[in-house]
């Protein structure tokens, strides 16, 4: 399956944006989703997590609250709602897909077999 992420940008602190991770090549149902981001300098961190049938959910803590993660199976995809954005929140951003079991550890990147190329969110001050 390729995964292909949008809706990146540059906005204001306390601003708003909706990335979008749409899938082809195959349904995106079988898998788990989750999304990372990478600040340069930085390694790459789990940002947040939704089971195959979306109802279960994970966020680092430093986002929720004010992140969302959704999908829409019928479209082959996934979306992270981010509000009130702030400077530290500034990364590329990748959606990925797992096979993983429930019981996996979806915080760890390991856990994911595809990625996307990556969207840049910028938030400045």
């Amino acid at each position: 399956v390729q995964l292909q992420a949008s809706g990146g940008g540059l906005v204001q602190a306390g601003a708003s944006v909706r990335l979008s991770c749409t899938a082809s090549g195959g349904a995106l149902r079988p898998y788990a989703m989750g999304w990372f981001r990478q600040a340069p300098g930085k390694e790459r961190e789990f940002v947040a997590f939704i089971w195959r049938s979306g109802t279960n959910t994970d966020y680092r803590d430093s986002v929720k609250g004010r992140f969302t993660i959704s999908r829409d199976n019928a479209k082959n995809t996934v979306y992270l709602q981010m509000n009130s954005l702030r400077p530290e929140d500034t990364a590329v951003y990748y959606c990925a897909a797992s096979r993983g079991v429930l019981s996996s550890n979806f915080l760890a990147a390991s856990t994911y077999n595809y990625w996307g190329q990556g969207t840049q969110v910028t938030v400045s001050s």
